[in-house]
């Protein structure tokens, strides 16, 4: 599994920008939600610019991959893993805080009995006591981790040890439609 690249999506709101650390520096901000091939088992950069009520502010998330969907053949640009950074977390990020997200893929058998609205994801709040790793490996299977917020990189940016140095990205452009 280690090295399988997997479609991934980098969703923002309206607005927001995303560029990725590629070759030691960041590339120009997209505002489209980047859908990124991304390999499992490496740790990704990102920087977030374009902040509402944040003029000039820049978070640093980190997305790290660590298990992969199994799509059916030749759909995996369909169903990417969804990255989903929310005004909520950049305000948080910006003002200090430091906020751990895992994404999973729920256990059918587990699944909680609601109707999902295209684009959002379902999400719940590890507390403050308990590992998010730990509370989604109870609801299924972990397949990456986010990571905002905590550090201020602006001077470091382009320097290795922030951006990981610079795990391969393939860019796909947008997502194709589900149908």
């Amino acid at each position: 599994m280690s090295g399988y690249i997997q479609p991934t999506e980098i969703r923002v709101s309206a607005g927001v920008q995303v560029g990725m650390a590629v070759n030691g520096q960041f590339t120009l901000p997209e505002t489209d939600n980047p859908l990124v091939g991304l390999q499992v088992g490496r740790v990704y950069r990102f920087r977030v610019t374009n902040l509402f009520d944040r003029p000039g502010v820049e978070i640093y998330p980190t997305v790290e991959l660590i298990d992969r969907l199994y799509p059916p053949p030749g759909a995996a640009l369909k169903f990417p893993v969804p990255i989903d950074i929310t005004a909520e977390d950049l305000e948080l990020a910006a003002q200090g805080m430091y906020i751990t997200r895992v994404i999973y893929v729920e256990d059918p058998n587990q699944a909680l009995p609601v109707e999902e609205v295209d684009g959002k994801t379902t999400w719940y709040e590890a507390r403050p006591e308990e590992d998010p790793l730990e509370v989604a490996e109870a609801a299924g299977r972990p397949i990456a981790i986010l990571r905002i917020g905590g550090r201020d990189l602006s001077q470091a940016a382009g320097q290795g040890f922030a951006t990981y140095g610079c795990p391969p990205i393939i860019e796909y452009g947008r997502k194709p439609s589900a149908e």
